[in-house]
């Protein structure tokens, strides 16, 4: 993360009312570009022992997250609940603590995120939608979009009409969201960290490094896990460009399966690695329904 970034994202953030600190190893870089599996715990644990802390959002997403889970102190979490906000690679951690804890932890922007310059304004109202306003709102699609590495080169940005998100099986669930980045949920498969999908509403996304071929088997691999039976919708968010899948032939992988059949699905919408993304809880109560091309997606938002 560069230092311009940093600046931006903690101006934005107190030019919105927060008050920005830093954990005291934030800014070390090993090789997976974190610091190590020790100064992370500390930071994790020392943000959440602290009351004059409401809110933890992630630096970056990764690959290392899942490092972190056996060291967790997971009472100490519970004993002290506030916002955990994050996504792709801390997919792992979000769903590891709503099992271990019941606290519900949210996807959405990072920190660096924050330092986006353009393009940001729908993130950051999502982002307050559910974090500071609360309760319940309808989630809308953005007017535009964009796949452009941004914190490379904020200056040249490429924005897309967003055509929305697509119903492939019509219906109306309720249910408790879990998921995130779906390769990092997967991760969590057969370990003690996975959270039951009792009662449960899919929200799933991927980066460029999948193709339709590995998302079909991610999908297969979550519909042979136990308690399946007990998914009441599937929301999946929009897929980057050099993923190479596409819409049609989304659709007909979702629709080849007779598990889903029965499940009311919802793609390309406003989550995952592309920008803008809307805030969502991992743990969270929240509706779907789907009438024509009428979509609506109803989360409870941020209530403690």
């Amino acid at each position: 993360m560069s230092s311009e970034t940093i600046n931006l994202a903690t101006s934005r953030l107190e030019a919105a009312g927060y008050q920005v600190s830093f954990g005291k190893y934030a800014f070390e870089n090993d090789e997976f570009f974190s610091s190590s599996i020790e100064h992370r715990l500390s930071d994790l644990h020392a943000a959440f022992s602290d009351n004059s802390v409401d809110a933890v959002l992630t630096a970056i997403g990764g690959y290392n997250a899942i490092q972190l889970l056996r060291g967790i102190d997971y009472e100490l979490i519970e004993n002290n609940p506030k916002i955990l906000c994050g996504f792709s690679d801390i997919t792992v951690l979000s769903n590891a603590i709503f099992a271990k804890t019941g606290l519900v932890t949210y996807s959405g922007p990072h920190f660096s995120s924050w330092g986006m310059k353009s393009g940001f304004k729908y993130t950051e109202k999502k982002f307050n939608d559910t974090l500071v306003i609360g309760g319940d709102h309808i989630v809308k699609n953005s007017s535009e979009w964009s796949d452009d590495a941004w914190y490379l080169n904020q200056a040249d940005r490429n924005f897309m009409k967003n055509d929305g998100a697509v119903v492939v099986n019509k219906g109306v669930a309720t249910g408790t969201i879990i998921g995130g980045h779906a390769r990092c949920l997967a991760a969590l498969q057969g370990t003690n960290y996975w959270p039951s999908l009792n009662d449960s509403i899919l929200f799933l996304e991927e980066d460029e490094e999948t193709n339709l071929a590995l998302f079909d088997r991610l999908i297969e691999s979550i519909t042979l896990q136990p308690g399946f039976e007990g998914v009441r919708g599937i929301v999946i968010g929009r897929f980057q460009t050099n993923s190479s899948v596409n819409l049609p032939d989304l659709i007909k992988m979702l629709k080849s399966k007779e598990i889903l059949e029965t499940i009311p699905i919802i793609i390309n919408v406003n989550f995952g690695h592309t920008t803008p993304v809307m805030t969502f809880g991992i743990g969270a109560e929240c509706s779907i329904q789907t009438t024509g091309k009428v979509i609506n997606i109803k989360m409870k938002g941020h209530s403690s």
